[in-house]
């Protein structure tokens, strides 16, 4: 092969390149083409503007890095191994999309140190960098003092085609315009390919005008495989724009280098195949053998190492003299980026438990209750603040102005409101929360979802939880909206009876640092019942009313709960050993000792009887093959609540039908 004299900028770039290429080619599986043709922009980003350090990942005031278009993590993979992060050997890149790996198939931020946030499903990553920024102004807001400035970093993205096309990035781009979130700045790889073909062929609006109607700052970069200097100088301008998020529209060819596929489909997610490795490498005059990086090259890379300890020295001896002037509020910034919780800060709820109101009311009192001792916590709704009663009193809302501001205004953008509480969440020093009603979970479930995965502290606040919602009908009565919530691995769900299993739903949110809550509150009035218990709740389950040797237990959540209990009063009069059981969180439950569980769900009492106006669906788990379930299968209707729950069964009558037909009575 004829040697080609490279300037050490470009050895650098086509060292991400050949990384992604052979790591593709050695797994037979893998997305090549992005990382081809978005290498410029990223090693200019990550060589002369990115503010990290690779030795300590989690430095607090670190820009953030987010790869929207998870599909190309090897560009990732590439630059966390080359600037010396310990996450990622030469070994995990070899070992790409195999079992137990740093580097799966798209960017984990639980499994690999560098990476921000889980992308994977296009558009995520730009509502996670949207609450990346939010996170950021509002520290900034709450901390910096004159002369004192000890939050100062940026979000920046790498997006694609496929993210611009996701409806979910054009809600949080349009929310991030609004707020005027001049410290996040997105680089999009525009190179008009997607799996099926050419954009062309579904994809043809101008992104730049859509981007400017938003109120983003928009560039252009004519040449982005080769014009390294024009990058640098639109990275720059964007900077330089304080009052608007900026989007950077870098044209690239995908796949660039290979003789035969860049510029097509064919790239995009495939690797190339030994022919077309070998003559890629030959058109771009790679004289190294696969996994191999140039030493000159590495070096350069690997200054990183030294910029950033030198960084992260610099922040440190600012936040001593911050820390001198400002005591309490350094203490303060401590605690919530390590998070950690006040002491007795469960006491502020104490109040609520005897509270007699709605579900939705009582999350209402516990949210502002909360607020009042961690100023951490933080949220809003998808418009729909006074229906969910989530506003946070004499607390102003976030908006550009008043980034001090803990109210969030989200707007109808139920999807992009979940990535951007992710990114919040992810950032650090924040407890978010978001809120719609229950039904409106299927339109975020994706996010809420990714919350799960990544394993984060999100509380999803979720009214209107039954038919008791009434006249809407059954477009916005929730069915089987538990029960897929249910389904979803690492998300506990609550859905509590009355104040004192409120509380308790609201303890577990807060105390849960790797997983999120999702609560379903009623609009109906509730009263509290005598059996009920903050302990039980947190369990999961536990028993409301016993009796001895129990011939039947009766099994509920939230407002079905108190219909069980006035059913197994009128059995017990009967002369019938009834218990009743509340289950407000399965996952809870399921998670106890195998000793607890049995105490308060025998094997040897078959006879149960489940009551909970949604889906029976996953209710077998707990009534066996002798019991029966009280829900609903079908879709609900359009009447009064009282009426809904009337027809379809949620009646004394109607339950002690079903458990007199248990029992053989």
């Amino acid at each position: 092969m004829a040697v080609v004299t490279h300037s050490l900028e470009q050895l650098c770039i086509n060292s991400i390149r050949f990384l992604a290429i052979d790591a593709v080619e050695k797994a037979k599986s893998g997305h090549p083409g992005l990382p081809m043709g978005a290498a410029p922009m990223a090693f200019v980003l990550w060589d002369q503007f990115l503010k990290f350090n690779p030795k300590n990942p989690k430095w607090v005031d670190r820009d953030r890095f987010v790869l929207s278009a998870g599909h190309g993590c090897m560009l990732q993979y590439a630059l966390l191994y080359l600037t010396g992060y310990d996450s990622v050997s030469l070994e995990e890149i070899k070992n790409f999309r195999q079992w137990g790996s740093k580097t799966p198939g798209h960017p984990e931020n639980f499994e690999t140190e560098g990476v921000e946030v889980t992308t994977g499903p296009l558009g995520q990553g730009v509502g996670n960098a949207v609450g990346l920024a939010i996170a950021e102004a509002h520290l900034g807001a709450r901390f910096n003092k004159p002369g004192h400035t000890i939050v100062d970093h940026y979000t920046y993205v790498i997006l694609g085609d496929g993210c611009n096309m996701e409806g979910i990035a054009s809600e949080a781009a349009s929310l991030a315009g609004h707020l005027k979130l001049g410290k996040l700045i997105m680089l999009y790889d525009s190179n008009s390919i997607s799996i099926d073909g050419s954009t062309e062929l579904a994809f043809t609006e101008d992104v730049g005008k859509r981007y400017e109607a938003y109120g983003w700052h928009v560039l252009h970069v004519a040449d982005g495989n080769n014009d390294l200097d024009a990058i640098a100088k639109a990275i720059a301008a964007a900077k330089a724009v304080t009052d608007k998020p900026s989007l950077i529209v870098v044209t690239t060819t995908i796949g660039y280098g290979s003789p035969k596929k860049a510029g097509t489909a064919g790239v995009h997610g495939a690797a190339l195949g030994t022919e077309e490795v070998a003559a890629t490498r030959a058109n771009l005059g790679w004289e190294y053998e696969p996994f191999v990086v140039p030493e000159a090259a590495l070096a350069r890379f690997r200054q990183a190492i030294e910029k950033g300890a030198k960084s992260e020295a610099e922040w440190n001896a600012k936040f001593a003299e911050y820390e001198k002037a400002y005591p309490q509020e350094a203490a303060e910034f401590k605690r919530i980026m390590a998070g950690e919780l006040p002491p007795d800060w469960q006491k502020a709820l104490e109040p609520v438990t005897e509270m007699e109101k709605s579900t939705r009311l009582l999350s209402e009192a516990c949210l502002n209750a909360l607020a009042g001792v961690l100023p951490e916590f933080l949220g809003g709704s998808a418009d729909l603040a006074h229906s969910n009663m989530t506003y946070l009193k004499g607390i102003p809302d976030f908006q550009a102005g008043s980034y001090e501001g803990r109210n969030f205004r989200f707007g109808v953008r139920e999807h992009g409101m979940g990535a951007i509480l992710n990114g919040m969440a992810l950032h650090g020093g924040l407890i978010p929360y978001g809120a719609t009603f229950l039904v409106f979970a299927d339109y975020m479930k994706a996010a809420i979802r990714l919350s799960a995965l990544s394993q984060v502290r999100v509380i999803y606040v979720m009214t209107h939880d039954s038919i008791m919602l009434g006249e809407d009908g059954p477009t916005h009565q929730p069915i089987e909206t538990l029960a897929s919530l249910r389904a979803t691995p690492n998300l506990l769900v609550y859905r509590p009876a009355d104040a004192k299993e409120t509380v308790a739903s609201y303890i577990v949110a807060i105390e849960e640092r790797k997983r999120p809550t999702l609560m379903a509150f009623t609009r109906q009035g509730v009263k509290n019942l005598a059996g009920t218990s903050v302990e039980g709740a947190q369990k999961g389950g536990y028993i409301v009313e016993d009796a001895p040797n129990p011939e039947l237990i009766l099994i509920a959540t939230g407002s079905e709960l108190s219909l069980a209990v006035k059913a197994a009063e009128t059995l017990r009069s009967e002369g019938k050993a009834v218990r009743v059981v509340s289950l407000p969180c399965w996952e809870r439950f399921n998670e106890q000792t195998a000793e607890y569980k049995e105490s308060v769900l025998p094997a040897a009492c078959k006879k149960r009887v489940a009551v909970e106006a949604g889906s029976s669906f996953g209710w077998h788990q707990y009534t066996g093959s002798e019991g029966a379930i009280v829900a609903i299968d079908t879709f609900g209707a359009s009447a009064p609540g009282p009426v809904c729950y009337e027809k379809f069964g949620f009646t004394v009558e109607n339950i002690l039908s079903v458990c007199r037909n248990v029992l053989g009575a």
